[in-house]
């Protein structure tokens, strides 16, 4: 059945205004680091977390194993969180998770904003951390489930916008709080982490559980019901259900249950697996935790105008470039191309910071240099990274595991983030080896294998449903075939699960069953 002329962007508001609630996730996460950077770098908090220091410019500075724990715990517990993200998809779906996060958001601000010993901090941290972990894995993955193939990289443009909106905020929030002095200048930042988990919770009430994951579970009227809110043609809503039944179905002919050891035992899933992993740790291994945690300390050690304001400039243009992404993404958003020449870019960048500071430290023009390059570095990875790297972690896993494939890929490329964050100040604290600038040495050559890797191993699946990305990887196809595959459909997919009580069928054996199939095959294999 042909698709609706009806069938366009607006015919899909409620969908796409569900999503954009969903989307609101990462805002938590986006405004820690635009915050907690910040704070470190304020005499009012380091009045009570830090030390006395008249060799800084700003009279104190923090040592830097608190620095590495303050900024690391947060990664620490959204590494933790996402880990589980397959057991407790099992039990309480993506709606409970998000409201959940939304309870232990609040409760670690409250810690942190009464807080007067480090310890208490810490915890603070730790556990705003596992909300983090929760609201970043939950959100894509109803995300991913519940938007239109055509419209699912705008989704997730919105929800990668939302991250770097946040982080802007608290630049922006912490620009104008250190001038207040005091403990006020960190006490009032933290206040408005408050906002968005009330918004949410609420905001849940009114939208329906994934329809994928309720379909997964045997809930099929509900799910049913789910899809009818979410898609604006009731009429199709039984073929796209049946469609999904369908590959669900075939998944778990191959095995009943869905457990984490299945990622591994079957060859298929493993390579979707690993694609995941190295998807969402791309955001890793371009270094931008570096810049994003410790911006504004960064820019203030390093003696580069007004630290605060930089670092507004800097966050603010990664909104703007994430905005005009998220308008091009359904278009023109291929994968391979944006996240092989972003790690490019974003290695020039990195080499030539830190080539530039080794010659000339601490004048004018390097610090000049530094700000510039950094604005074209934050343009690349926001514009064609961040989006793509976590679009394509949710893309490549299989239905059946997708809750554990996903919360995997995402618990690793919180680890990544997590190593990074934790190592930077020994690196750039003037306590420690302060490099500075100079770290950028480390991350060229990480950001060159990253693009080496996209560009042999990273499949091209723009406007795919999750039903064709099965069947292209159930087909074994090479990375640098996917982008011209023409698919034949989800009863043929069954078909590759099982063939009555016999083996397994191959892909060649549905394929050339049929005359026609077999001929469109072969054209789009070239």
């Amino acid at each position: 059945m042909s698709e609706p002329k009806t069938d366009n962007v607006l015919s899909h508001w409620k969908c796409l205004l569900a999503c954009t609630l969903v989307s609101m996730c990462p805002f938590q996460y986006g405004i820690d680091f635009g915050i907690i950077g910040g704070l470190q770098a304020m005499p009012g908090f380091l009045e009570v977390f830090g030390n006395k220091d008249p060799n800084t410019v700003i009279g104190y500075n923090i040592s830097p194993g608190r620095q590495q724990l303050i900024s690391s715990l947060m990664i620490l517990g959204a590494f933790l969180s996402s880990s589980a993200g397959g057991p407790i998809a099992k039990y309480i779906g993506r709606k409970m998770s998000i409201w959940t996060a939304c309870v232990l958001c609040i409760v670690a601000n409250v810690i942190m904003m009464t807080a007067t010993q480090i310890g208490a901090l810490y915890a603070g941290r730790l556990i705003i951390g596992i909300a983090n972990g929760l609201f970043m894995t939950f959100a894509q993955l109803y995300i991913q489930e519940c938007t239109p193939a055509r419209y699912r990289g705008l989704m997730i443009g919105a929800f990668q916008s939302w991250t770097s909106f946040g982080s802007l905020i608290g630049a922006i929030i912490d620009n104008f709080a250190v001038k207040v002095g005091g403990k006020q200048s960190y006490i009032i930042p933290l206040g408005i982490v408050y906002i968005v988990p009330g918004i949410m919770a609420i905001g849940m009430l009114f939208i329906p559980e994934s329809p994928r994951w309720l379909l997964q579970m045997g809930q099929e009227e509900k799910a049913r019901k789910a899809l009818k809110w979410l898609r604006p043609h009731p009429e199709l809503v039984d073929a796209e259900l049946a469609d999904i039944k369908t590959v669900i179905d075939a998944e778990n002919a191959i095995s009943q249950n869905a457990e984490i050891i299945d990622i591994w035992r079957n060859p298929v899933d493993r390579r979707r697996a690993l694609l995941s992993i190295g998807a969402v740790s791309l955001q890793a291994a371009s270094g931008a935790m570096f810049m994003i945690s410790y911006g504004t300390y960064f820019f203030e050690m390093a003696h580069v105008g007004n630290a605060f304001e930089n670092n507004c400039i800097l966050t603010g243009v990664g909104v703007a470039v994430i905005l005009v992404n998220s308008s091009i993404i359904t278009k023109y958003g291929r994968r391979r191309v944006f996240l092989f020449w972003g790690l490019v870019l974003c290695a020039i960048a990195q080499l030539v910071i830190a080539a530039v500071y080794t010659a000339e430290p601490g004048t004018t023009p390097t610090g000049r240099v530094i700000v510039g390059l950094s604005v074209i570095y934050i343009v690349a990875y926001n514009g064609m990274i961040a989006t793509y790297a976590w679009l394509c972690g949710g893309e490549f896993p299989s239905q059946r595991l997708r809750s554990y494939i996903f919360g995997l890929s995402a618990s690793i490329g919180f680890l990544g983030a997590w190593l990074a964050t934790f190592t930077a100040p020994y690196f750039i604290n003037p306590d420690a080896l302060n490099w500075g600038p100079k770290y950028g040495y480390i991350w060229c050559p990480s950001c060159l294998l990253a693009a080496a890797w996209v560009w042999f191993y990273l499949p091209e699946v723009k406007n795919r449903t999750f039903e064709e990305i099965d069947e292209m990887f159930e087909a074994r196809l090479p990375a640098r075939k996917f982008r011209g595959y023409k698919c034949i459909g989800p009863a043929a997919l069954a078909a590759m699960g099982e063939k009555g009580d016999g083996p397994r069928v191959s892909h060649e054996e549905v394929i050339f069953s049929n005359p026609k199939v077999a001929t469109e095959t072969a054209v789009a294999l070239g």
